[in-house]
């Protein structure tokens, strides 16, 4: 598993997991529990396999290329 985003934005959240949803990629969101318990500290992260990051984050750039973080250089 991997992190595609990080947001306390439950709508841009439920948007992305649904587009995700479209193409057939599992999502996962994790730290929902504490961020309802915790609002404004902490973000829910939504998380993919390693092998759909990819097109994960093709996804994501068309819902929300603000919200996205830049990619991390490979090693």
């Amino acid at each position: 598993m991997i992190e595609l985003l990080r947001s306390e934005n439950p709508a841009l959240i439920s948007a992305l997991k649904a587009a995700l949803a479209d193409v057939d990629i599992q999502v996962f969101e994790f730290d929902g529990a504490w961020a309802d318990t915790y609002v404004g500290v902490t973000p829910r992260r939504l998380m993919v396999a390693d092998e759909d990051l990819t097109q994960a984050r093709r996804v994501a750039q068309a819902v929300c290329p603000e919200e996205l973080p830049p990619e991390k250089p490979s090693t």
